[in-house]
């Protein structure tokens, strides 16, 4: 019988603390769809401000503000965009900017560091002169901090030679900031300017931050008067959306200091695992609160039978393709949690038999 749970699998699991939902108790609601809801004015007046941009637009969740945004920029059927091969809204996003906005997605190998190389970004870029057959180029994505990559950073001065790349063909510039506080603690560098070369970004406030629900899009007045339309065709139009807006204003005020810590244990759980027999974890490349473990193929083994031997030990956590299986820390892990989770991992692997002289 499991008398304690560790949940890893996402920072989208946490629960609504005590301050949150007396927030939420107590928000000063209205009609936003309307426009006159004061909490969500609020929150997306903050978060306009800390990002460096006219306006924000709170919305339910990051997939509908990737959306919005992509679909804001590529208001015409069969624009092109230019993103990463393993960006979250190419493969995590049910092709959403496809089958409901009808833009063409055009691929560009994501490095091991999140990055795309600017060569390979521009030899993507559609010859214009060429439209009779060929989609027409509007935007680039970005995602800062990159999931797929095990949350690592993309620096400021790299984007901004994204961002002079699309300005030299008059494209714009999105970025998909999930987890950009993270990606701003880990760097050390504000958020306003690890996105001051974007045209627009999406926030998620229910991942690093432990909001429970949204997500905010930041850009220009005129893109987010169009994005507000969008919202609205797209169902994303809520009413007294300040009850979810308040939890939102106490996590930037509660959690965002505890970021740091998040990104200290996920260093810890990288070393104490890269310790395991038959793991390994790269721990260079632990930057924020994300830690993918390989499982060494000399292990009997699979990620389905680990993941599946760990539930039952207590401990949640995802797999992530073929003998590799995913961490997430967050602010309701402590560190007796971790050491926890390591002890889990150690009791799963005891028995299984390591060849080819494996560690």
């Amino acid at each position: 019988m499991v008398v304690r749970t560790v949940d890893l699998r996402s920072d989208t699991v946490t629960k609504p603390t005590e301050a949150m939902r007396k927030a939420m108790a107590n928000a000063e609601v209205d009609d936003d769809v309307l426009g006159y809801d004061p909490t969500a004015q609020r929150l997306e007046a903050e978060m306009a401000k800390i990002t460096g941009k006219e306006a924000g637009l709170f919305v339910p969740s990051g997939t509908m503000g990737n959306l919005i945004s992509v679909l804001t920029h590529c208001q015409i059927r069969g624009s092109e965009i230019i993103i990463g091969d393993y960006s979250h809204i190419h493969i995590y996003e049910n092709g959403g900017i496809s089958t409901i906005g009808g833009v063409h997605p055009r691929t560009v190998k994501n490095n091991e560091d999140g990055t795309m190389d600017l060569d390979l970004i521009e030899a993507a870029i559609r010859d214009p002169s060429f439209e009779i057959c060929y989609p027409t180029t509007r935007l680039i994505c970005l995602e800062n901090s990159n999931a797929h990559a095990g949350g690592r950073c993309l620096t400021a001065e790299y984007t901004d030679k994204v961002g002079e790349l699309a300005k030299k063909y008059g494209l714009k510039l999105h970025i998909d900031g999930a987890r950009i506080f993270n990606a701003s603690i880990a760097l050390g560098v504000p958020v306003h300017r690890l996105v001051q070369a974007a045209d627009s970004v999406s926030i998620c406030l229910s991942k690093g931050l432990g909001a429970p629900v949204g997500s905010v899009i930041v850009g220009s007045k005129s893109f987010i008067a169009r994005a507000k339309i969008l919202r609205k065709t797209l169902g994303g139009g809520m009413r007294q959306v300040g009850v979810l807006c308040a939890a939102a204003f106490v996590a930037l005020q509660e959690n965002l200091v505890k970021l740091e810590g998040d990104h200290r244990k996920a260093k810890i759980l990288a070393a104490e695992l890269n310790k395991i027999k038959g793991l390994k974890v790269d721990i260079a490349t632990v930057e924020t609160n994300i830690v993918y473990c390989d499982i060494l193929k000399g292990s009997k083994i699979s990620e389905k039978e680990l993941c599946e031997t760990l539930e039952k030990l207590g401990l949640l956590v995802l797999p992530e393709g073929p003998l590799r299986i995913r961490f997430v820390l967050h602010h309701q892990i402590s560190e007796s949690d971790v050491h926890y989770a390591v002890s889990c991992l150690q009791r799963a692997l005891a028995g299984v038999a390591v060849e080819n002289g494996d560690k």
